[in-house]
């Protein structure tokens, strides 16, 4: 991978998913550990993945004034608590619901990004999308592609608001899926299977699934639908599925946490 960026600071760093991405940008080794830079509370190193000589500091101004490229990794209920004069810098934000002019008001620059990535960046399977605002040139872009390519997959996006929709989708690792397996797991148990070996099944089950999936070319509607013409026990249990109302009801709930995620800022 091109290392294309001398300088890197994460501001919040020290938290899970700042952590994560830190983790990801070493072992993809998008930037060196010294010229890693993070800030956090109490400006010390406090998280013990990460080499000795990456540099921490609890001023978020001296992260800006010695980095070329700011990420911006904080609740977003702190979001008023960064104050840093960045206008030269390329700024990318991970936070929830924080818009590109929210960012542009707290940094004083033009050139941010808003992306959305998760905790799975520290083990390079993270699905990271971004939006561009109109000043992001074209090396800053291959940056940012450079970056979230170290943390997994990566895609731009030309509507602001689908961030919103991948906060959702793909931000909450675990999440949605361990929920799943969670009902399927029950099933197993409320069946007289031993929730040990019922838990093992099921992680087993997404495992092989997430990675046939992923090295397959098929969409999932087209693994759905093969099981379906296979005509087996799976496609009696699809079929009962697809006519009820549970795609609602999962529609329903991105639904929820793409308002909340609009409610967060």
């Amino acid at each position: 991978m091109t290392k294309l960026m001398r300088k890197v600071g994460i501001v919040g760093g020290s938290g899970m998913l700042g952590r994560a991405i830190a983790k990801g940008l070493l072992d993809g080794q998008v930037v060196a550990p010294q010229d890693l830079w993070i800030s956090n509370q109490s400006g010390r190193q406090n998280v013990a993945e990460l080499p000795s000589t990456v540099n921490f500091t609890a001023n978020n101004q001296q992260l800006a004034d010695a980095c070329e490229v700011i990420i911006l990794s904080v609740p977003p209920a702190n979001l008023l608590e960064i104050t840093i004069d960045a206008r030269d810098r390329l700024i990318i934000s991970v936070m929830a619901g924080v818009t590109t002019n929210q960012l542009s008001n707290i940094s004083g620059a033009s050139r941010v990004v808003r992306a959305m990535s998760s905790p799975a960046a520290a083990t390079g399977l993270a699905f990271s999308p971004w939006f561009a605002s109109r000043d992001v040139t074209l090396h800053d872009r291959a940056c940012v592609n450079s970056l979230f390519e170290a943390c997994g997959a990566t895609a731009e996006v030309t509507i602001e608001g689908q961030i919103d929709s991948f906060t959702a989708i793909t931000g909450p690792v675990p999440g949605f899926v361990a929920f799943f397996a969670e009902c399927m797991v029950n099933y197993a148990v409320e069946s007289g299977i031993s929730e040990v070996v019922a838990n093992r099944a099921i992680r087993q089950l997404f495992l092989a699934a997430g990675r046939m999936m992923a090295d397959s070319s098929a969409t999932p509607a087209q693994h759905v639908e093969e099981m379906i013409d296979y005509a087996g026990t799976t496609a009696a249990g699809l079929i009962s599925m697809k006519d009820s109302s549970i795609q609602k009801n999962i529609s329903d709930g991105l639904n929820a946490a793409v308002e909340r995620a609009r409610m967060l800022s």
